[in-house]
């Protein structure tokens, strides 16, 4: 049986300009999802009490740290809670 190395499969995967963007938008909600529960690790809050400080509920951070997309306005509250600024960029 043949084998397939993933980082060919994966590269001939991203020429398909649907697949590649759908990738590249999913990676956008991961990657900020992943600082923001960085950024409340390093602060050495829990969820709850990062949502006490955001003035929002604890679940909504638990959606925003797996990923589950969510609003500008939410993570601005969450970056503010943590004492952090926000950066947008488009690359």
């Amino acid at each position: 049986m043949p084998t397939t190395n993933f980082n060919e499969y994966f590269a001939n995967q991203l020429k398909d300009p649907e697949f590649h963007q759908q990738f590249i938008e999913e990676k956008a909600i991961l990657d900020s999802a992943l600082a923001i529960s960085e950024a409340r690790h390093q602060a050495g809050l829990s969820q709850r009490q990062l949502s006490d400080r955001a003035g929002i509920p604890q679940s909504t951070i638990a959606r925003v740290e797996r990923g589950k997309n969510t609003s500008l306005a939410t993570i601005s509250k969450i970056a503010s809670a943590l004492g952090k600024s926000m950066k947008i960029t488009f690359e």
